[in-house]
């Protein structure tokens, strides 16, 4: 039996360029690497040295702050290369990897014949704690708590979104395994979000309680399903993990091995042949976009992950620990001339209905990265209101986070929300504010003020 859950506000963008459904085996790349900087708050105390000779699932450093959140190298091989940045932080740990991995060893071992310590311990030792998420903060979790629940969304309602019911195509024991190792993770439920629409392997997982969920984008992220379906209050914490980091720990306990293989999504407009890959984690994007790039019309923007709250990377750089898409679109450096009129270009200008858009609700579009408009006051419109379905308020929590007001920040509902939950914000906002980034200095603060 599953719990229905609607979502009415929220903003659907269809971008041209979804993967097309036919996964392509990536061969072995020569360099992979894992970047700390992916993990936010994270101060990196490294385990390994240039030189060393390491196995996929060896430790490649843990967190200062605590030892027990400890990283993994995706693939064997010889340590090529540790790059630092200003005062001597690390960027990234680049591996020369072997023509085939070589694993080390954990042993299998079933979930049903651990407790609670037990399986902690051994998340721990396979530099597997990082794959969970924290609310509030959208942080690594601390392996010490004990959450009052924990949350999957198997479906990303973002633009070009991966379709998780076919990346995980032969994914489903391991899930399944995955899902009873957590469920002693805590004393609470594990929610599983499915798309109310689909009917899949997720509508029959067992030990989850399953929640239909219907509505436009950001109805597949689980910072709304908790606030619809267990909201989160001052000193509770809850745990999240995504579907093929579920599986990933469903592998380690069926084979003894940290096996990091996954389905990447190499998507949109400027991709010629826009597909599902098989990689391992921490692939070079460069490899990927080789395979699907043959030529450039536009100069463009590589993002790792999706166009709304992903980061903008080279080609040089790796696939991030968490993204499961590689979204590819043209740049925006340029100026429309009455931009402001309807129908003066193929583009979704608005949310109103004053430039007709909804008059074609399927249609796809060709966006680029131009954000049509400078910064300007924030002033009350509604605009972020119709794309915010959470029970707070966006705009007076903006505010109250840019004076650094705690009380107010914390009745406004900061502990609640991550900065992803304000993606379609920074899309439709009139005021062209960085609306991510002012939540994610906020949830700092209170990581600092309040702990």
């Amino acid at each position: 039996m599953s719990n229905d859950i609607r979502i009415k506000k929220g903003l659907d963008i269809k971008l041209k360029g979804t993967a097309k459904k036919e996964v392509f085996d990536l061969p072995r790349t020569a360099i992979y690497g894992i970047k700390p900087t992916d993990f936010h708050g994270v101060t990196p105390k490294l385990t390994v040295k240039v030189g060393n000779k390491v196995q996929a699932g060896d430790i490649l450093f843990y967190s200062k702050m605590n030892e027990k959140v400890k990283f993994a190298s995706p693939v064997s091989g010889e340590i090529l290369a540790i790059t630092r940045g200003a005062k001597r932080k690390i960027l990234d740990i680049q591996i020369k990897a072997d023509p085939k991995d070589v694993y080390k060893d954990f042993e299998k071992k079933d979930p049903s014949d651990l407790n609670t310590a037990d399986i902690k311990e051994f998340l721990s030792e396979a530099g597997c704690f990082p794959y969970f998420i924290q609310r509030p903060y959208d942080v690594i979790v601390n392996p010490d708590d004990s959450p009052k629940a924990i949350f999957i969304s198997s479906f990303s309602t973002v633009p070009l979104a991966i379709d998780e019911v076919f990346a995980m195509q032969g994914m489903e024991e391991d899930f399944q395994i995955g899902i009873d190792a957590i469920s002693k993770l805590t004393e609470g439920k594990v929610h599983l979000s499915v798309d109310g629409n689909k009917n899949s392997f997720f509508n029959n997982i067992k030990n989850v309680e399953i929640h239909k969920v219907f509505g436009k984008h950001p109805a597949g992220n689980v910072g709304v399903q908790i606030n619809k379906i267990d909201p989160i209050n001052q000193g509770e914490k809850i745990w999240t993990i995504s579907p093929q980091d579920v599986a990933i720990i469903g592998r380690l306990f069926s084979t003894g091995h940290y096996n990091t293989t996954r389905i990447v999504a190499f998507a949109g407009s400027e991709v010629e042949e826009p597909r599902y890959i098989k990689t391992k984690q921490g692939v070079k994007i460069d490899h990927l976009y080789d395979k699907c790039i043959t030529s450039a019309v536009h100069e463009m923007r590589i993002i790792n992950g999706d166009v709304l709250s992903g980061k903008w990377v080279r080609k040089n750089n790796f696939l991030s620990f968490y993204n499961t898409l590689i979204s590819v679109i043209p740049e925006g450096e340029h100026y429309t001339f009455f931009g402001w009129m309807p129908f003066t270009q193929n583009k979704l200008k608005s949310i109103s209905r004053t430039f007709f858009s909804w008059l074609t609700p399927n249609k796809e579009y060709d966006l680029d990265t131009n954000i049509n408009g400078e910064p300007r006051a924030m002033v009350m419109t509604d605009e972020m209101e119709k794309v915010f379905p959470m029970d707070i308020y966006p705009m007076q929590l903006l505010k109250a986070t840019l004076i650094s007001d705690i009380e107010k920040m914390e009745e406004l509902g900061i502990y609640e929300v991550a900065p992803e939950d304000f993606a379609l914000i920074d899309f439709v906002s009139s005021s062209k504010i960085e609306a991510q980034e002012i939540i994610r200095e906020g949830l700092d603060l209170m990581i600092k003020e309040v702990g």
